[in-house]
C-alpha cells in the first residue's frame, strides 16, 4: 500500500477542484494581460479518520477508514468485513482509492470490495463533511465523522482505532513543490497511452512500460512483473497514482511502479515524459511507447 507524499494544509482555501480563487490584488497595470487565477486549495489532512460513508451511491453505507500508510493505510469496513489498500490525496482536491491489495478473510460468498471507491477521482467539503466525487463532480458519497468500525478476529484492533496526524505526517502532505523551469505541466490527455523508460539500459528496460488509461487505471510491467493501479491528474501537472499488487518473479528489473506512485507532478521536457516527488525531486523520465 503506498500513500507517498500527497498534499495538504492551505489556510482559506476554498472547496473541491477545478475551482479558482479570486484575484483580491485589484487590477492588472494597463498594458500587461491578467494573471491566470490558481487553483482552489483543499486540506486533504482533514480526510485522515474513521468516516460513515453515507449517501453511497449504488452500493452499501460502510466505514471508511483514512489513515497514514504506517497506521494502516485504507481500510473499508463494509457488509462482508473489513478489506485493505491504499489511497492518496492532494491540495487540488484529487482523491484515488484502490482496494485491490487485501481482504481480510470473511464469508466466501460476499464480495469484499466496495465498487463506488473505485470511480472516486476528487473530494471537496461541505462544512466539516468530506464529499468524494466522481470525474464529473457528482457525489459518490459523503463521510460523516466519529465512526467506531469494529476489527473482527483476523484485523489487529489498532487498525479499527481512530488514526491519528503528527507533524510527520503534516510534512509528509506538505503541498508539491512546483514544476521545474523548462518543463510544462502534463495534463490528463498528454498523459493517456503507453509509456516505456526514456533512457535504460537494463536488461528489464526493453518489457517495461505504463499505460495509463482513460478509466483512471494503469497496468504496466518492470520488466517481467505486471503491476496496476489507479491514477488522476489536476492542474499545474498534478499527478498521483496508487500501485497494487505486483507478481513477484525475480529480474533486473526498471520500478515503473514507484517512479508513478511516488510522483505528485508530471512535466514534460519535449516529447520526455518527468515524474517528480512531491519535494521536486525526478522519481523517473518515460517516452512514448513507438
Amino acid at each position: 500500500m503506498a500513500v507517498a507524499a500527497m498534499a495538504a494544509l492551505l489556510a482559506g482555501c476554498a472547496d473541491g477542484p477545478g475551482q479558482v480563487t479570486a484575484d483580491l490584488a485589484g487590477p492588472e497595470p494597463s498594458g500587461t494581460a491578467p494573471a491566470s487565477p490558481a487553483p482552489a486549495r483543499v486540506d486533504p489532512v482533514r480526510l485522515i479518520g474513521s468516516w460513515t460513508a453515507t449517501e453511497v451511491d449504488g452500493d452499501a453505507e460502510g466505514v471508511l477508514r483514512l489513515a497514514p500508510v504506517d497506521q494502516g493505510g485504507l481500510l473499508w469496513f463494509g457488509p462482508c468485513g473489513p478489506s485493505m489498500g491504499s489511497w492518496r490525496a492532494d491540495t487540488y482536491g484529487l482523491f484515488i482509492a484502490d482496494l485491490s491489495e487485501i481482504s481480510v478473510a470473511g464469508p466466501a460468498d460476499c464480495p469484499h470490495t466496495a465498487p463506488w471507491l473505485g470511480r472516486v477521482t476528487a473530494f471537496r467539503f461541505d462544512g466539516d463533511t468530506p464529499v468524494l466525487l466522481d470525474d464529473r463532480g457528482r457525489s459518490l458519497a459523503s463521510l460523516r465523522p466519529g465512526a467506531k468500525p469494529t476489527p473482527g478476529p483476523n484485523l489487529l484492533p489498532s487498525l479499527a482505532e481512530p488514526p491519528t496526524v503528527t507533524e510527520a505526517v503534516r510534512e509528509a502532505l506538505a503541498p508539491a513543490a512546483a514544476l521545474p523551469a523548462g518543463l510544462s505541466p502534463a495534463s490528463r490527455d498528454t498523459l493517456l497511452g503507453r509509456w516505456v523508460p526514456a533512457a535504460d539500459r537494463r536488461p528489464g528496460a526493453s518489457a517495461a512500460y505504463l499505460e495509463l488509461r482513460g478509466d483512471g487505471e494503469w497496468r504496466g510491467s518492470d520488466g517481467c512483473n505486471g503491476q496496476r493501479g489507479r491514477w488522476v491528474a489536476g492542474p499545474d501537472g498534478a499527478l498521483i497514482a496508487t500501485a497494487g499488487p505486483s507478481t513477484l518473479i525475480g529480474c533486473d528489473n526498471v520500478p515503473l511502479a514507484a517512479w508513478l506512485s511516488r510522483a505528485s507532478r508530471a512535466g514534460l521536457d519535449g516529447d520526455v515524459l518527468v515524474l517528480l516527488s512531491a519535494q521536486g525531486k525526478e522519481t523517473g523520465r518515460l517516452k512514448r511507447a513507438s
